[in-house]
């Protein structure tokens, strides 16, 4: 029976756990598994309305992934003209502690010099880019975020694949980022990056 209880409380953590997960995929994907360990545990122990209710929340969670995973969202790369433009400066300031979790030197940034994108996914503003454009043909990368509801690869890929046609088309062939911060690093090295020596990262336009 002790294997039974402990099934039952793994459930319940991965449940509870999912509650704390501000990414909806996440929280789906945990939830889930949560959800189909605690209907195990429902019909291990003979309780059937723990085992149907847990295992009807599974089936929700599966149906809301598979949905998720094959819906097509739209990206685009929108230009920020004005570097003090009050919706930029609004969100810097919104997502600031977020924001230097992943690029703590961000604040001396000076904006005047970079160019400013909002990553818009479906017409929201998700993300932040702002870059360097090089005279060597290549982009330095300094800021490159996302706020956490959307934070998966999907609007990364986006922006380092499709988006740098522009850039490409007008004679850039490198892009690079320094961090070191190991979330970030993992995120870079996931979306096509290479490490190049020490903090610093690499990618072909």
């Amino acid at each position: 029976m002790i294997y039974y209880e402990i099934i039952g409380y793994l459930g319940s953590f991965l449940v509870a756990l999912s509650l704390t997960m501000k990414n909806i995929r996440y929280l789906r994907r945990i939830n889930l598994f949560g959800a189909f360990t605690f209907s195990i545990y429902g019909l291990l122990i003979g309780s059937y309305p723990v085992f149907v209710l847990n295992g009807y929340i599974a089936l929700i969670d599966i149906y809301y992934l598979i949905k998720m995973y094959n819906t097509k969202e739209d990206f685009k790369l929108v230009p920020v003209l004005d570097e003090k433009h009050l919706y930029l400066t609004e969100f810097l300031e919104f997502y600031a502690k977020d924001i230097e979790i992943f690029f703590p030197s961000y604040k001396d940034l000076n904006l005047e010099e970079l160019s400013c994108f909002f990553v818009l996914r479906d017409l929201r503003p998700v993300g932040l880019l702002i870059i360097e454009e090089k005279k060597d043909g290549e982009i330095e990368i300094h800021l490159d975020y996302a706020i956490p509801d959307y934070r998966d690869l999907k609007s990364g890929k986006y922006v380092f694949n499709s988006a740098m046609k522009y850039f490409r088309n007008n004679g850039y062939k490198t892009l690079t980022s320094r961090s070191t911060v190991k979330k970030h690093q993992k995120y870079l090295l996931n979306i096509g990056f290479t490490r190049s020596k020490g903090n610093v990262f690499v990618k072909d336009i």
